[in-house]
């Protein structure tokens, strides 16, 4: 395996990045449903997608390589195994019942590339099939619900997945309203022609129960010189840090150092890096009523 992927520092140059543009899961939120999909009120989409684009045009200006996650999982979706792959994990009956499960996922296996990208991150809601879905499930839900949720929190890349030095976790995410950012990344790591075969996952795997050992991406900053910081808090759970640490330290490409940052379990600390960010290689941002205890 040849890898060229890794994150050395949180304040070095930065060469690639996978982004994911605001969009449908963006639009389904109402101010009824957003805080079940872990967003504090509903967002201008239009103005949403306009900073996103140009903060994407001034990145790749800076000659940095910028991935789209919508568009890398439209690729991904574009070879009939891969497809295979990941709609077997997503369309199952624990998920949408088993009245509508055959009729779903010959809709959605026969929807061209992009669109059915578009939907796996945005939901698909029951008025939008285009067959009458049977079961109890189909008749349990009201129109405007969601047969397949969104997941508008893929806006944040950086939480489903971290790089640690030359490997990734997949991470088992602390919300249920986030899991399914997980399944959508490992699908890109394992079947993109960017990312496959050349990509070392350090933990996690989404067709595993972690039980209560979480992380989250924002808990977790490869510093430098082998060290990690993984914050432990509202979202990243003990369990899960010694899960990475044993799988970390001391392996090729990984860290000699895993330092376990306790925090309190409160929104003002959701993640690490809202209360202890690097500027530069000696300048620090910091929340003090967080920090000082």
């Amino acid at each position: 395996m040849t890898n060229k992927f890794g994150v050395h520092s949180e304040c070095g140059k930065l060469r690639s990045v996978m982004v994911c543009r605001p969009g449908l899961a963006h639009k389904r939120l109402t101010p009824d449903n957003c805080h079940d999909l872990l967003f504090d009120d509903v967002i201008w989409v239009e103005r949403a997608q306009k900073d996103h684009a140009y903060m994407v045009e001034q990145m790749r200006a800076r000659g940095i390589h910028v991935i789209e996650a919508h568009d890398a999982l439209a690729q991904v979706l574009d070879d009939k195994t891969s497809r295979s792959w990941l709609l077997d994990r997503k369309v199952k009956a624990d998920n949408v019942g088993i009245g509508m499960l055959t009729d779903l996922r010959s809709w959605l296996d026969e929807m061209p590339s992009a669109q059915l990208a578009e939907h796996l991150i945005g939901g698909i809601a029951k008025f939008e099939l285009p067959f009458d879905p049977k079961g109890l499930f189909g008749g349990y839900l009201d129109q405007s619900e969601f047969v397949i949720p969104p997941i508008p929190n893929s806006l944040f890349q950086r939480d489903p997945s971290c790089w640690i030095y030359e490997g990734v976790t997949l991470n088992p995410m602390y919300w249920p309203a986030r899991r399914q950012e997980t399944l959508i990344l490992q699908a890109i790591y394992q079947h993109h022609p960017y990312f496959a075969g050349k990509v070392k996952v350090w933990w996690g795997d989404c067709d595993k129960n972690h039980g209560p050992a979480t992380l989250e991406g924002g808990d977790v900053m490869p510093i430098g010189n082998g060290v990690v910081l993984i914050g432990m808090g509202e979202r990243t759970s003990p369990q899960g840090v010694v899960q990475v640490a044993r799988n970390v330290l001391g392996k090729e490409g990984g860290a000699t150092r895993v330092i376990a940052c306790q925090m309190p379990k409160s929104r003002a600390a959701m993640h690490l890096d809202t209360v202890f960010s690097f500027l530069d290689i000696d300048l620090l941002s910091v929340f003090p009523d967080v920090v000082n205890d």
